[in-house]
Formats: structure tokens, C-alpha cells, sequence
């Protein structure tokens, strides 16, 4: 039997193995469900209390009328809804309003319970007890009874307690009094949304007290993503993502550049290669965009001057890294140059330099709940970025005693060493790099004036790894052609592309870069799955 049927008959072993799991979890799912349906704690009639807590009914969920409203309606009708993230000391005394999920119950009595609630990442204490107002010991087991993860809506007023609150990012306590089950979780989750915002310092420093806490793994975090997600250093990760999309777009609409949307269906390659999605478009041979690449050059043919797009790039290469996926968030950037291809490099410095501090200035609250879970050093960078040309680069390494081909493109190790030379001499971790050799770059690259064995083009690094690659372009259709054939694409497949270039063009460049590579490495998270909000690799096309 070959390796590659060895292969196989593993993978489908693990896929039955898998699939069994699942399988067993959705039965013992159902299971806790149905006990936990025949044990309902439901609202007792003879309580005086019972309509200030219970299950919200589906009606009153279908967004009914006034009339029509039930007890849930009518309590939170005339309230203004207050965030779990703005419950602070200057709220006290007051009546709130919140919604959040249920993180963890604590019952210390029949009259007496907490309830932690959850929403975005903050947590608050709630107490209810028999001593506060409308509350009946009903309740208080109702309240101590619901599942983790459901949602709730709480009525309460805000205390300050005389001693710190422990395990909550707020520091107040809601009184109860009001409480309502909005939408039940399971009895018996997946995974715990606690668990798997532990950090491994926690757990061997567990191990070494001589407990064992669940470890989550990441094949399981991402097969229940939708519970991952919830976690304080998820909530951050992709709420920075956010603010590198803002800054990207706001940045770029203030230095006159306009927004585009290109096809992501096209008849040929836009990069080279064969590492693409292919599929029949009406019977005609087509595949998925690997970059806007051709489109966002037609718009510069287009008149637009300056354009940038965000949206969906997609890579069929078999790619088992901590840094490649096979679909991911692409920032593209095209625009005319008017005297030297530095003017793109100008504004790959001006804009990450103004994404770095936009970050750091907005996101602090985020970038301190990644921290808690995946700890990292702010990354270093300078007000006006570091250029070094591919050739000084290279006798860097050689002169620390690393070799490499100088016309050759730099691996995986070289960078990283190299990274490591400029942070030590230059004092950052982000930094440019152009000139590169020719032959290592896509077909479009402008050939450097003095030496045609290098190119107008560049990477940028962050902590030694590459982020973003960009060149001037060919914009002489004739010459295009010729490269075209050098890199072994048919013309044929991109000839309204090249025909774009016939009717007058200026010189013009640009750069892409992988969203999800800029908060990865921003956030020293040391793989990208983390930063992709639902994955797809060579082995991953769910959920």
C-alpha cells in the first residue's frame, strides 16, 4: 500500500472517528434537553411575584403589538437598554436595563443566588434574593436554574460593593429584580466558553498545583466556532479587525482614493500559477479571483487615479502553515504614480504607521483581553518606516552568516532572521524592503531602469514575517505581453486585460495584504486561524 492510500484510509478513519463523536454529543445534547424540558422550572401560579421573571414566549418574540404584550414586553417597554461594558460606580443607585448571557450561576440558598451576565466580552455580578423588592424564593430558583450560555434580560439597580468584585470585568453588582429567559441554551455545551478562554499559563500553573484544567484544542474551537467566538480574546480579536478595515477605508478615502468592487469570477489566473479554484461558468472554463489584481488596474486604465477594494481573495495552494489560508480578507491598493514607484511606498509607511496608532489609541481594552489569554509585546514600530533595498538585506544575512541566493526570494527562516538583524540594529519590527529580484515576482512587475535582474517592487515585514507585497506595473501592453508568456500564462486568457493597456495609461502601482495577516502579527497570535472568524484551509470548509 503507498503512503498516499495510508494517507487516505487515516483520513477516513479520523472522519468516521469524527463524525461518531459528533454524533454521541448530539444524542446526550437531546437527552440533557428533554430532562431539562421535563424539570422546567416554570413560574409557579400561586407566586405574587411570578410575572417578574420567567420563559419570554415565542409570540412576544415575534415582535407583537402592544396590546398584545405579554409580561416580559410590558417590563422593558418603557427602559432604555444599558451595555454590560457601561455599568460603572457612576450608574449607583440607578435602575438598568441590560441583556447578556448567562456566564455562571452561583446559588447560596433557596432565597439567595448570583448570576453572572455576559455580553461582548464584559461581565457583571447580578444578585437576587428574597431581601430585594418583588422577589419571591420562586424566582431565585428559577434564576439559579438557568443554562449557561442562554440569554436573559435583567432588570436591576446598581451597587457598589465596599471590596473588589473578583472574576468580572465590572465593578458593580446589580440588584435584581426583574428577570426574564429570553433564549435557552443547552443543558450541555460543546465546549466552555470559560474553558477555552483560559490561557496556557493557567493551565500549567494548574498542573504544577497539582489540578488539571481542560485544555480546548484548536480543531475543537474551530468545529464550535460560534462558541469560541465568545470568548474576551476572540471579542477583541475581531473588533480590532474592525478598526483595521475603518482605518484602512477612512485613511485611504482621505488621501482621494476611490472604493471598488471587482468581479470574483474570472476566465483566467490573475496571479500565475496554478494554484486556483477552477469551476464551469455556463459551460465555460473559470475560476476564483486570486487577487483583484487585473480589475484594480483596469479602473486606474479607467481614470479613477487612486482605488482600493476590501474583499475575498481565494488561494487553492496546498498551504499547511501557521500563515496561509485559502480564502482570506484581501486590502488592495492601486494607483497612478507620477514620477517614482517610492510614491506607493509613501503610502504603505503613512497608512500602517496610522493603523498602528489607531489601534493602540482605540482598542485598548481589546488589545488588553488578548493579552490576558495570548500574551505579546507591543509591536515596534517608527514614526517614519524603515526602507532597506533587497540587496542590503541580503549582505545582512550574509554578514551574519547566513547565505542566500541573491536573485532568489527569501524563505520562511531567512526572514525571520532577517527581521531579527533590523530589529536588533534599527530598533523595529516593521520595516520595507524593495528592489526585489525579478524572476521572484509576478509577471506585471516593472523591471528595475539600472539592472533588469531586480524590479520596482517590495515586501513589507512585520516581527520577520512578510505582510505585504506591491510594485509598479507594466503599463505597456506590448511589453506585458512578453512578460505574460515568460511566466507561462496564456495571453489569451487575459487579453481584455492587456487590451485595457492599448488606449493610453499612466504609470501607476500598488500593494495587497491579508487582513487577517495584519492583526495576526499585530497581536503576535502565531497563527492565522485565530484571526479568521470561520477558516478555510486545505482541510477546512465548516462551519
Amino acid at each position: 500500500m503507498s503512503s498516499e492510500s495510508e494517507e487516505q484510509q487515516l483520513s477516513k478513519k479520523a472522519a468516521k472517528k469524527e463524525a461518531a463523536k459528533q454524533e454521541k454529543l448530539r444524542r446526550r445534547q437531546e437527552a440533557a434537553a428533554l430532562a431539562s424540558a421535563a424539570s422546567s422550572l416554570s413560574v409557579e401560579e400561586d407566586d405574587p411575584y411570578s410575572s417578574n421573571y420567567g420563559d419570554v414566549s415565542l409570540p412576544e418574540l415575534k415582535s407583537c403589538s402592544q396590546t398584545d404584550a405579554g409580561q416580559w414586553s410590558l417590563a422593558i417597554s418603557s427602559m432604555e437598554w444599558t451595555p454590560v461594558g457601561a455599568l460603572t460606580q457612576d450608574l449607583k443607585e440607578k435602575e438598568v436595563l441590560i441583556r447578556g448571557r448567562v456566564h455562571i450561576t452561583r446559588p447560596v440558598s433557596k432565597n439567595m443566588s448570583f448570576v453572572v451576565v455576559r455580553e461582548k466580552g464584559f461581565t457583571v455580578q447580578c444578585l437576587v434574593t428574597t431581601q430585594g423588592e418583588g422577589v419571591s424564593s420562586q424566582m431565585v430558583k428559577f434564576v439559579a436554574g438557568l443554562n449557561r450560555e442562554s440569554i436573559i434580560d435583567a432588570i436591576g439597580v446598581v451597587s457598589v460593593p465596599g471590596n473588589p468584585i473578583k472574576g468580572t470585568t465590572q465593578q458593580v453588582e446589580i440588584h435584581l429584580r426583574k428577570l426574564y429567559c429570553v433564549n435557552k441554551a443547552l443543558p450541555t455545551l460543546p465546549i466552555n466558553v470559560d474553558d477555552a478562554a483560559r490561557s496556557d499559563a493557567e493551565i500549567e500553573a494548574a498542573l504544577l498545583s497539582g489540578d488539571k484544567l481542560p485544555r480546548v484544542n484548536q480543531d475543537t474551537r474551530l468545529n464550535f466556532r460560534v462558541l469560541d467566538i465568545r470568548t474576551p480574546s476572540n471579542q477583541g480579536i475581531f473588533r480590532i479587525q474592525c478598526q483595521v478595515g475603518t482605518i484602512f477605508r477612512q485613511f485611504l478615502l482621505s488621501e482621494g482614493f476611490v472604493e471598488i468592487h471587482t468581479p470574483k469570477l474570472i476566465a483566467g489566473s490573475s496571479e500565475g500559477g496554478s494554484a486556483v479554484f477552477k469551476l464551469d461558468y455556463k459551460g465555460q472554463p473559470a475560476c476564483l479571483a486570486q487577487s483583484p489584481q487585473l480589475h484594480k488596474q483596469m479602473a486606474i486604465c479607467g481614470d479613477f487615479g487612486r482605488v482600493f477594494e476590501i474583499g475575498p481573495v481565494f488561494r487553492a495552494e496546498d498551504s499547511y502553515t501557521h500563515r496561509h489560508l485559502c480564502e482570506f480578507t484581501g486590502l488592495d491598493v492601486e494607483m497612478e504614480i507620477k514620477k517614482h514607484y517610492s510614491e506607493v511606498m509613501d503610502i504603505v509607511d503613512r497608512l500602517f504607521v496610522t493603523m498602528f496608532d489607531g489601534m493602540n489609541e482605540r482598542c485598548q481594552k481589546e488589545l488588553e483581553a488578548i493579552g490576558r489569554q495570548y500574551p505579546f509585546e507591543p509591536l515596534k514600530y517608527k514614526p517614519k518606516t524603515l526602507r532597506l533595498t533587497f540587496e542590503e538585506g541580503v549582505q545582512m544575512l550574509k554578514d551574519a552568516g547566513v547565505e542566500v541566493d541573491p536573485l532568489g526570494d527569501l524563505n520562511t527562516e531567512a526572514e525571520r532572521k532577517l527581521g531579527q538583524l533590523v530589529l536588533e540594529k534599527y530598533d523595529t519590527e516593521f520595516y520595507i524592503l524593495h528592489r526585489y529580484p525579478l524572476a521572484v515576482r509576478p509577471f506585471y512587475t516593472m523591471p528595475c531602469y539600472d539592472n533588469a535582474l531586480y524590479s520596482n517592487s517590495f515586501d513589507v515585514f512585520i516581527r520577520g514575517e512578510e505582510i505585504i507585497s506591491g510594485a509598479q506595473r507594466v503599463h505597456v501592453p506590448e511589453f506585458l505581453a512578453e512578460r505574460a508568456q515568460a511566466c507561462g500564462i496564456d495571453v489569451n486568457t487575459i487579453s481584455t486585460y492587456i487590451d485595457s493597456f492599448r488606449y493610453g495609461v499612466p504609470p501607476h502601482g500598488g500593494f495587497g495584504v491579508g487582513l487577517e495577516r495584519v492583526v495576526m502579527l499585530f497581536c503576535a497570535l502565531g497563527n492565522i486561524r485565530k484571526t479568521s472568524l470561520f477558516p478555510r484551509d486545505p482541510q477546512r470548509i465548516a462551519p
